[in-house]
């Protein structure tokens, strides 16, 4: 009964009788669904150079269509709660 030792977990070999390989790995081997994608996984345990990694695929990669729609979609959103709050909104119309 040790207060600072943790169990460890037990692992087994299981290997399935009908499969056949055929140079595509197991099966059973769970990976994240954005690992292929990303470059930010599983290079470095570091993370310094994953923030450094994730930044330039940030600047080279960004899309600018998503980033207009973004800033669209924080404008309307914007006007919506400054009508809510019943902010005057003729400041940004011309004066005549």
């Amino acid at each position: 009964m040790g207060i600072f030792k943790t169990r460890k977990n037990k692992k087994f070999s299981y290997s399935p009788r009908y499969w056949d390989d055929n140079g595509e790995g197991s099966p059973y081997q769970i990976e994240n669904r954005f690992d292929k994608f990303r470059s930010t996984v599983g290079k470095t345990n570091n993370f310094k150079d994953k923030f450094k990694t994730a930044w330039e695929e940030l600047r080279h990669d960004s899309d600018r269509k998503i980033n207009k729609r973004v800033l669209l979609i924080f404008l309307i959103l914007l006007f919506v709660f400054l009508a809510l709050i019943d902010f005057d909104l003729s400041i940004f119309t011309a004066r005549q």
